[in-house]
């Protein structure tokens, strides 16, 4: 796992010296996901620069150091990630004459180039990776991303130089990175609390979309990024050649594909361990890891002193259960709202999910013993693992038996009267409610606008936070929702949930939980590896029908049967927690002074990027407790934050 940047200098704008100290400065930055070893690499000849910072994993000598040559000189490889079936290609490559110096597996992928070509090459790679490849005798640059996207990749031409790197905040130290924020991209944020791909935060920068190779020749071409391998044909595959097999026969064969996928991920030249929640995907990783493993494996938890929150405990059982070395750590409120202020350094672009938090402290407490930790995510998103995919579909059969005409009636009805007056009417109902019955009803007459059932998913899945139409705060009426349109191919064949499985796979798992793993654990030079999403995981998952994923209202039931044959039922069956972050009681408690001055009107006048009175109308009536607007007020300081350590 590293750190990589770079930069095509067409115009030479800069002089040698100081585009070797631009390149240094830029590798620099990203010190922290790769503290091991540092290494430049430059053809001035033609401008193209190439840093890295490396987090020695596998082959820790001075064989492994990046930026690496292919034995012919051809190619020069700046590389993020892990290559899991190294060895059975670095055996394949043998066998057809190529020599190896060291045992990394980024030696092996430069000799794949040569013998096989970087497209062709890419598609034997079972892995997660980003990475950028100078092909010397075309005088071309390539950027690669895997395919679910769990490595970051940006790119971009800015001021006439092309840039690309692991995290934006290497970019900055460039002299002629001078980029503009973007406020369609903004949009995006406000709407979903991430800006998804191939959107970054600023102009002319975007991301890599997952499975994808990009080719670079010169200032004329136009990046137009190559798939190698698509979630819409896996999706559109496994719906045309689905699963055939019993229902024992699925249990069996994802468990040979799990078992292996994880047996891969455990190979390491350090110590590796995993984050165990006690929930359903991370006790079947840990299952797995213990089955294959010689010793106790190390697993790690975060607990609260909450039992309304507190999973730590199940955690617990489930690491006696399977024999693990177990480590847990308590966390108090004053733990977690010193991570707040980290968070901006950390993401460096506006993000808004709360469990960042929590995924930071595991990853440092796992830090303290391990250099590599596995991870349960992507089971939610591969096997029906979320309540809205069952809420949505309900919600729909109760509202679009309706003419859009009518609902449009009825939502203007709503509406109509004063949430304040809901409200009102709500607290008499239920005096100790919490919820608001003016912002529920407010947000139900939005559904009621919804076209057809994915529109509908499109507003359940942002409604949540009220900034959805961006122009109450931007002054401008981009549509978020339509910008995602030509990045979603319409796959109509496929069932409601499977059509909101394949939404949140394509958006939310690379550009939110991918994206939270990545920058957490990288914060703290952790690599984080997940082997359910190894390819051949996802692919088997699509074929399989929905009734093995979702089953008389239990979800994930696929995944449940297989963890069955290693733990006991009743020590994984009950009702997801998770950690409870009280947004809402900082806001008005500890964290409020920080908030004030975030959102201080002059603060925001004197920017310029946001209209301050519907900010301070929300937070004021918060504030006085008339209105819940805490998750609004999250992502507008969020991207404050964010703004204010841009400029540090």
């Amino acid at each position: 796992m590293c750190g990589i940047t770079g930069f095509w200098d067409f115009s030479h704008r800069l002089t040698i010296e100081e585009a070797d100290a631009a390149i240094r400065n830029m590798s620099d930055r990203l010190r922290h996901r790769g503290p091991d070893d540092e290494g430049w690499w430059a053809n001035v000849a033609d401008g193209i620069h190439l840093g890295h910072r490396r987090l020695s994993i596998i082959d820790l000598s001075p064989q492994g150091h990046q930026p690496m040559l292919s034995s012919d000189g051809r190619y020069v490889i700046v590389f993020n990630g892990e290559i899991y079936n190294f060895l059975e290609l670095r055996a394949a490559l043998e066998s057809r004459g190529h020599r190896f110096r060291g045992h990394s597996d980024t030696e092996v992928m430069l000799a794949s180039f040569t013998e096989w070509g970087i497209t062709d090459a890419v598609t034997r790679f079972n892995g997660m990776f980003a990475f950028a490849v100078w092909d010397q005798r075309e005088h071309t640059l390539y950027l690669v991303r895997d395919r679910l996207g769990e490595k970051p990749l940006y790119y971009g031409w800015v001021n006439g130089t092309f840039f690309f790197s692991s995290e934006i905040k290497a970019l900055y130290v460039h002299p002629d990175f001078h980029a503009k924020i973007d406020r369609a991209a903004l949009a995006l944020y406000l709407c979903h609390l991430y800006v998804p791909a191939p959107h970054s935060i600023y102009e002319g920068i975007s991301k890599l979309l997952p499975g994808c190779v990009l080719k670079v020749c010169d200032p004329n071409s136009a990046l137009v990024p190559a798939p190698y391998w698509s979630l819409y044909e896996t999706a559109k595959r496994g719906y045309e050649q689905p699963f055939q097999g019993t229902e024992e026969d699925a249990v069996t064969q994802l468990d040979e594909l799990l078992l292996d996928a994880v047996r891969m991920r455990l190979i390491a030249d350090v110590p590796v361990g995993a984050f165990l929640s006690g929930g359903l995907d991370s006790s079947l990783i840990v299952s797995l890891m213990q089955k294959v493993s010689e010793r106790p494996v190390k697993t790690f938890s975060i607990g609260v002193h909450d039992d309304a929150y507190n999973e730590a405990e199940y955690a617990k059982h489930v690491a006696r259960h399977l024999g693990t070395e177990h480590t847990e750590l308590y966390v108090t409120p004053e733990d977690a709202l010193g991570v707040i202020h980290l968070l901006p350094t950390i993401y460096d672009e506006p993000f808004c999910d709360s469990s960042q938090i929590p995924t930071f402290l595991v990853s440092r407490l796992a830090r303290q013993h391990v250099k590599v930790s596995l991870s349960g995510d992507g089971g939610d998103e591969l096997f029906c693992g979320y309540q809205r995919y069952w809420q949505t579909p309900d919600a729909w059969k109760k509202i679009g038996w309706m003419p859009h005409s009518l609902r449009s009636v009825l939502s203007r009805s709503l509406k109509s009267i004063s949430p304040h007056h809901w409200n009102r009417v709500g607290d008499v109902i239920s005096p100790t409610s919490s919820l608001k019955l003016g912002d529920k009803l407010h947000k139900f007459a939005s559904l009621l606008l919804a076209k057809d059932d994915d529109h509908l998913y499109r507003y359940m899945i942002s409604l949540f936070w009220y900034w959805n139409d961006a122009s109450v705060v931007l002054g401008q009426g981009t549509n978020s929702l339509a910008q995602l349109e030509p990045h979603y191919p319409a796959l109509s064949s496929l069932d409601f949930v499977q059509r909101m499985m394949y939404f949140d796979a394509t958006f939310f798992l690379p550009d939110d939980i991918l994206v939270k793993l990545d920058r957490a654990s990288m914060s703290v030079s952790l690599e984080s590896r997940v082997p359910l999403l190894d390819h051949r995981v996802v692919e088997f998952a699509w074929r399989l029908p929905l009734a093995m994923k979702i089953r008389n209202g239990e979800s994930k039931w696929l995944l449940r049967q297989l963890l069955y044959r290693y733990v006991p039922r009743d020590l994984v069956e009950r009702p997801k927690r998770g950690f409870g972050i009280p947004i809402a009681t900082w806001l008005r408690g500890p964290l409020r002074e920080w908030a004030e001055s975030l959102l201080s009107e002059q603060r925001l006048m004197r920017e310029g990027i946001f209209n301050p009175k519907p900010i301070r109308k929300k937070w004021d009536e918060f504030i006085g407790g008339e209105r819940n607007w805490h998750y609004d007020l999250w992502a507008i300081l969020m991207f404050e934050a964010w703004l204010e350590q841009r400029a540090v």
